[in-house]
């Protein structure tokens, strides 16, 4: 039943009205993480009334995360991530079904517990975890919401949604689990951890009422320093190719390649245009000595006139992720999919090649 009184702002909207928050007050959501995405996406479902919201971390709260986990006090530090959660969820609104699950998502457990919820929101910072999300909620017919942050930026796109492109359609294979950087690694700014969870809520609400325009097909990326807000679109992939429809731009998918397949197409004669796209300090304490700093992955579209379209461009980053995010806005901008090639393992796979294996004599 909807809370006229509590919900009355969203009712006023007239393309929400009690019709739409009747359908958010009906679904059922499940959240997996209640960290720095999981917590503004789980306070803005409960304010919004969702009808059954349920929270999946098998992490204990720490003092480090309250910098940007709000929902999670400072009396709740060595607690579960998911019984604070909960508790959150309880004393904002007594009225909403929450179910807190103190354990890891994984190949085991994944069908049970994503059967049966409207939609699934991505609040983990585990990669390999999204990926299984993508798998089961394709199999089970399941949109979900995905959003990441690394340091000042943040991406949030819709997946599966209407038979729509999957995480697996942006990003078909995850980089080694080695050179994927923690947030306790790389730093992160807690407020865009805010913005972007509040992005994933919106999108929620979006799809729960069917009211406005998802992002499916379409990646939003975002960097709080200059706030600067860049949408790229993307399509299905098959048979290695993107389908060209109406949301897709890019004809072709880029290649992956990892350190040591790319050394031994240079020790043959490759002769590609390197690119470096990290951010300037990354370059400054550390690079490859082949590579040409350009500039950071999400300002490549300023530096297209000094990236040849007559010849094979390698792109690398740290991980092989943002390099990534780099090439989809090449090809937005005209360049042939088939002449690029990303650096799937980045800067760290690279420092892994013997010096001895990358100049033939």
């Amino acid at each position: 039943m909807v809370d006229i009184q509590r919900h009355s702002r969203h009712i006023l909207l007239p393309q929400v009205g009690v019709e739409g928050q009747s359908k958010i007050s009906k679904s059922r959501i499940l959240c997996v993480g209640a960290g720095g995405l999981g917590s503004p996406v789980i306070q803005y479902l409960a304010a919004a009334g969702v009808g059954h919201l349920t929270i999946i971390d098998d992490d204990t709260v720490d003092v480090s995360n309250l910098q940007r986990q709000t929902i999670h006090k400072t009396s709740a530090v060595g607690s579960s991530k998911s019984e604070s959660a909960k508790s959150f969820v309880e004393s904002l609104d007594p009225n909403l079904s929450v179910t807190s699950l103190n354990i890891r998502l994984d190949d085991n457990n994944a069908k049970g517990i994503l059967r049966g919820h409207d939609l699934v929101v991505d609040g983990t910072d585990n990669i390999y975890t999204r990926y299984l999300i993508d798998d089961t909620c394709k199999e089970l017919n399941i949109p979900w919401v995905y959003g990441s942050v690394y340091r000042f930026e943040g991406q949030v796109s819709v997946f599966n949604y209407n038979s729509g492109p999957c995480y697996r359609d942006l990003f078909p294979n995850p980089p080694p689990e080695e050179v994927l950087p923690s947030c306790s690694e790389a730093g992160v700014f807690g407020a865009i951890t805010g913005m972007i969870g509040c992005l994933q809520v919106s999108e929620i609400i979006k799809i729960i009422s069917g009211i406005g325009s998802p992002l499916s097909g379409k990646l939003l990326v975002y960097n709080v320093l200059d706030s600067n807000q860049k949408i790229l679109k993307f399509g299905k992939l098959n048979q290695g190719h993107i389908e060209k429809d109406e949301t897709s731009q890019a004809d072709l998918m880029f290649t992956q390649v990892s350190s040591a397949e790319a050394v031994k197409k240079l020790a043959n004669g490759w002769s590609p245009y390197f690119i470096d796209v990290r951010s300037y300090s990354e370059w400054a304490s550390a690079r490859i000595s082949i590579a040409e700093y350009i500039c950071p992955h999400d300002e490549i579209s300023s530096a297209i006139d000094k990236i040849p379209k007559d010849k094979d461009i390698l792109v690398h980053c740290r991980s092989g992720m943002r390099s990534q995010i780099a090439i989809m806005q090449l090809i937005k901008a005209g360049f042939d999919g088939q002449n690029l090639y990303n650096l799937r393992d980045g800067i760290i796979g690279w420092a892994e090649v013997k010096p001895e294996d990358i100049i033939q004599p």
